[in-house]
C-alpha cells in the first residue's frame, strides 16, 4: 500500500507543476482536466502525508519508550495510545480514499423528479421531494437552478428539471436515484385510507464538452413559447427549446433563460449529460453481469425509500435506515441519510475489493 500511495503522491506533485506549465495555461480544456485530476488526488495525499507524520511519531516514541531516560519514557507512555488510536483512524480513512475513485464525483448534477404511480398525489409528492431537495441544497450552499418543469392537473409536478452545482454534488446525491414512495392518507380522502404513490428520481453527473461530443446533425430543433410563472416574456416568445437526439431518441427541453440562445445552450448540456448516463448505465450493467447480488445498484426503477407519513417514518431499504421525523426530513434534514447511504456503499465497495483479492 505505500508503494502504491507514494506513486500517487509522484503524480500529484508532477500535477501540480502542471498547473503552471505554460503549454498547460495556454490551452483551456487540459488546464481543466489536470486542475480536476490533482483535486481528486489532493485529499488522499493529505492524509498520506499525515498518515507519514503520525507514524514516525509514533516511531519516535516508541524509541523513547525503550531508552534509558525515565521521564521520557513516561511521556511515551502518555503519547503512545493516542498516536496509535490516530494511525488506526488514518489507516481506515486511506483504504476508502484508496478505493477506485468514481471520475463523476466531483461533477454538478442534473437532478430530474418525475410523479409516477398515484394520480395527482404523486405530482404532490414530486413538488414536495423536489423542495426537499432545494432546501438541502441551500444547507451545503450549492447553487440550484430549475431548468424545466410541467404542473399537475391538482397543483404539484408532473416533473422537474434541476441542475446543481457545487462541491461533491454528485459524490452525495448519487444514491438517490430510483423509486421514492409515499404512504400518507391524501388532502382529498373522505374515507381516511392510506394511499401509496411513487416518484423516480434521477441523478446524473454533468457531461462536459470532453466526455461526450455531440453531431449537431444528429440533432432536431424545436422552438416553442414558454409556459408557467415568469412574467411578461412568457407566451410571448419562442424562446424555450425543444431538442431530440435521432440516433437514441432522447428529447430534452428548456425554458429557464429568456434568451433562445441561452436555453439552447443549457439544453445542448442536458443532452449531453443524458447521453454520458446512457453510457454509464452500459458500463454499469456490464459490470454488474459480472457481480450476483449485488445490493442497490442505484437504478432509477428499484425501490429505495419509503416515507410513510402515519407512522412518521423514512425508510431506505437498500440499507436497513430508519429514521423519525419526516417534517423535519421534507424541509432538507437529510444529511444523516444521504450519508449513511455513502457509508453503506462504500463499506460494500472495500469488501467487494476484499473478495477480488486473490
Amino acid at each position: 500500500m505505500i508503494d502504491k500511495l507514494e506513486e500517487v503522491e509522484r503524480k500529484f506533485e508532477r500535477l501540480t507543476a502542471d498547473l503552471t506549465n505554460p503549454t498547460v495555461l495556454a490551452d483551456s480544456a487540459r488546464y481543466q482536466k489536470v486542475a480536476r485530476e490533482r483535486s481528486q488526488l489532493e485529499k488522499l495525499v493529505e492524509t498520506f502525508r499525515q498518515w507519514r507524520k503520525v507514524t514516525k511519531d509514533h516511531q519516535g516514541a516508541k524509541e523513547m519508550l525503550n531508552g534509558s531516560d525515565a521521564e521520557m519514557r513516561e511521556l511515551a507512555k502518555l503519547e503512545l495510545p493516542g498516536l496509535e488510536t490516530q494511525l488506526a483512524d488514518l489507516e481506515a480513512e486511506l483504504k476508502v480514499l484508496l478505493l477506485p475513485k468514481d471520475p463523476n464525483d466531483d461533477k454538478n448534477v442534473l437532478l430530474e423528479i418525475r410523479a409516477g404511480a398515484g394520480g395527482d398525489e404523486a405530482a404532490l409528492f414530486a413538488e414536495e421531494v423536489m423542495q426537499m431537495y432545494l432546501r438541502y441544497a441551500a444547507t451545503r450552499g450549492w447553487k440550484a437552478d430549475l431548468v424545466d418543469s410541467s404542473s399537475g392537473n391538482q397543483g404539484g409536478l408532473k416533473d422537474a428539471t434541476l441542475t446543481l452545482s457545487g462541491a461533491s454534488v454528485y459524490s452525495l446525491l448519487k444514491y438517490e436515484s430510483g423509486v421514492h414512495r409515499v404512504q400518507r392518507v391524501p388532502a382529498t380522502e373522505a374515507q381516511g385510507r392510506i394511499h401509496t404513490s411513487t416518484i423516480t428520481v434521477a441523478v446524473m453527473p454533468e457531461a462536459e464538452d470532453v466526455d461526450v461530443e455531440v453531431k449537431e446533425s444528429d440533432i432536431e430543433m424545436q422552438v416553442m413559447r414558454s409556459t408557467g410563472a415568469g412574467g411578461q416574456s412568457v407566451n410571448t416568445t419562442d424562446s424555450a427549446v425543444r431538442l431530440t437526439h435521432k440516433p437514441t431518441g432522447i428529447v430534452v427541453k428548456c425554458q429557464q433563460e429568456k434568451s433562445q440562445i441561452k436555453n439552447r445552450a443549457m439544453a445542448m448540456k442536458m443532452l449531453r449529460t443524458k447521453l454520458y448516463e446512457l453510457e454509464l448505465e452500459r458500463q454499469q450493467k456490464e459490470r454488474d453481469s459480472l457481480r450476483k447480488g449485488q445490493v442497490g445498484t442505484g437504478d432509477r426503477s428499484e425501490k429505495i425509500r419509503t416515507y410513510n407519513f402515519p407512522q412518521d417514518r423514512l425508510t431506505d431499504h437498500r440499507i436497513g435506515l430508519t429514521r423519525h421525523n419526516l417534517p423535519a426530513v421534507m424541509a432538507g434534514d437529510i444529511e444523516d441519510v444521504v450519508m449513511a447511504c455513502r457509508t453503506f456503499f462504500q463499506a460494500q465497495a472495500l469488501q467487494d475489493r476484499k473478495d477480488d483479492d486473490p
